[in-house]
């Protein structure tokens, strides 16, 4: 029998009607938990079912999506039920969900909550322990695997962006048991040996399986201890790993890790040559400052220059001396009120105005009537002079 020739085309053609020919594949219930859940902007919802045996990919239209009565998320085990058909363009099957429900949560995705409740109360998310990414490195350290699309993009980012960089690759397993102690590994390796100054650990984007190294307890703890500040690139956008809350900063891919750990050179250029123009404005504003003051200094005579100096001497002389005549005058002023106050307060002037004080022969002055006794002697002066007294009675 000869063998058959069909095209791409037709072959999945083929395989549509076949499978759609299966009346026990029209309605269907699977069971499994959901992985990649994607929501587009139409409203449906794309989704890989899996367990642990295999996946199986799944869409549900925004017709049947909108009578769901929760919100489906990675690691959510549920029962779909729908019809299995191929998808021509691409040639896989998978199932057109009409209706599903919760089966529980999956066990890694339970995990992965414990974990992360468990760090964020010891505080290893906590915003003031992570350290600052150096804005000119000369050393960045890769820890990825080498036969990824990661590494190839963070090396033609950095090389593109900043060449003045050199990149050291650290080989490592990213996915699988063994992955998680490789990734350790190698940040304490870095970090032992000084030899870069910002760190990036990452992968591409996959399933929460595939990305689960980035959620153990020992990667999340090495790259809180690390010395080096560490740039945590792990999936795509919408991708959260244990390492990228842990982590200084968190990318969310290997490219854009790439971006944030160099400054671009063609921006610091235009930095510079900015810079430049404007020390070179600065540098000539002075210089023609300075030949203005030095033209304007020669044109003038010296002996104007000599005359203004002595005009402005005369005319300190002249303020200082009516200051000080000011000064004179208002000084003469207070000495003759103090004069006036003072000749009105003198005894003498009482006696001017014809009074007279009688004293005793030691200078004390008699005050009353009490004080004077028929043939005591006192002495009464008088404006002009004094005159021994005698009382003749009393």
């Amino acid at each position: 029998m000869e063998p058959i020739m069909a095209t791409v085309s037709q072959l999945n053609a083929y395989m549509k009607r076949v499978v759609d020919g299966q009346t026990a594949l029209n309605d269907i219930w699977i069971k499994g938990e959901i992985s990649n859940f994607k929501q587009h902007y139409s409203g449906h919802l794309y989704i890989t079912l899996k367990d642990d045996g295999g996946v199986l990919k799944a869409v549900m239209f925004k017709s049947a999506a909108s009578t769901l009565t929760f919100q489906p998320e990675d690691g959510m085990k549920v029962l779909a039920r729908g019809r299995i058909g191929v998808y021509e363009q691409s040639g896989t099957y998978q199932l057109y969900i009409n209706e599903m429900t919760p089966d529980g949560v999956g066990e890694l995705y339970i995990a992965y909550e414990q974990l992360k409740k468990k760090l964020e109360a010891e505080g290893l998310f906590d915003e003031k322990a992570k350290k600052p990414i150096p804005q000119y490195p000369e050393k960045v350290g890769v820890i990825t695997a080498t036969t990824g699309a990661a590494v190839r993009d963070i090396i033609n980012v950095i090389t593109r962006r900043y060449p003045y960089c050199e990149i050291i690759i650290y080989p490592s397993l990213v996915q699988g048991a063994d992955a998680a102690p490789n990734i350790v590994q190698g940040i304490e390796y870095f970090n032992k040996h000084k030899l870069c100054d910002t760190l990036i650990v990452g992968r591409g984007g996959g399933s929460i399986e595939d990305l689960w190294a980035f959620n153990e307890e020992i990667v999340a703890r090495a790259i809180y201890a690390s010395q080096i500040p560490v740039i945590s690139a792990v999936g795509h956008e919408t991708d959260f790993t244990i390492a990228d809350f842990v982590a200084d900063l968190r990318a969310p891919t290997p490219s854009a890790a790439a971006e944030i750990a160099v400054p671009s050179q063609l921006e610091l250029m235009s930095k510079i040559s900015t810079m430049a123009n404007r020390i070179r404005v600065a540098e000539v504003n002075a210089l023609k400052n300075r030949r203005l003051k030095i033209e304007k200094l020669s044109l003038r005579n010296p002996k104007d220059r000599i005359d203004d100096l002595r005009q402005r001497n005369d005319n300190l002389l002249k303020q200082a001396e009516k200051s000080f005549l000011l000064t004179l005058e208002g000084r003469k002023k207070t000495l003759s009120q103090l004069c006036a106050k003072l000749d009105a307060l003198s005894p003498l002037a009482v006696m001017a105005r014809g009074y007279a004080i009688a004293e005793e022969a030691d200078g004390t002055v008699i005050r009353s009537v009490k004080d004077m006794q028929a043939g005591k002697e006192f002495s009464l002066r008088l404006a002009d002079g004094a005159c021994d007294c005698v009382v003749k009675e009393r």
